[in-house]
């Protein structure tokens, strides 16, 4: 039986090349996705509050914790900005929701950097 260490220099890295190849695989294989972050920020230009922001997988409805955290985000202008937002796919949901109880939804990609322009021209869904 001949020695792992008994091959040739050049059998050995190509054994070893093979096997880099496989450990590189094995978070395709796996399901498993790089985390990234992104950065989104909210303008309000509509003439309703937005007092809820959540956050969602797009392909999932059960949404994180209120990112105002009791804070408003005010019609006519007012801003919100959440850095280093994790994403665990290339999208992430972004649900706000204004002071009747009617939601808004946008899907921003993941990676970079997005900014969501709320008007009075989107439609919410207020469950009807």
């Amino acid at each position: 039986m001949k020695s792992l260490f008994a091959e040739s220099g050049s059998q050995l890295a190509k054994r070893f090349a093979i096997l880099i190849g496989i450990l590189a695989m094995l978070p395709l294989w796996s399901g498993a996705h790089p985390v990234t972050s992104t950065s989104i920020t909210i303008v309000n230009n509509s003439s309703r509050e937005i007092r809820h922001v959540y956050l969602s997988p797009t392909n999932q409805d059960n949404w994180g914790p209120d990112q105002l955290d009791h804070a408003v985000i005010a019609a006519g202008g007012g801003t919100f900005t959440m850095s280093n937002v994790s994403c665990s796919s290339s999208e992430i949901k972004v649900i706000a929701e204004d002071q009747n109880g009617c939601f808004l939804y946008q899907v921003n990609a993941c990676g970079g950097s997005a900014t969501w322009t709320i008007t009075n021209a989107a439609t919410p869904d207020c469950g009807n």
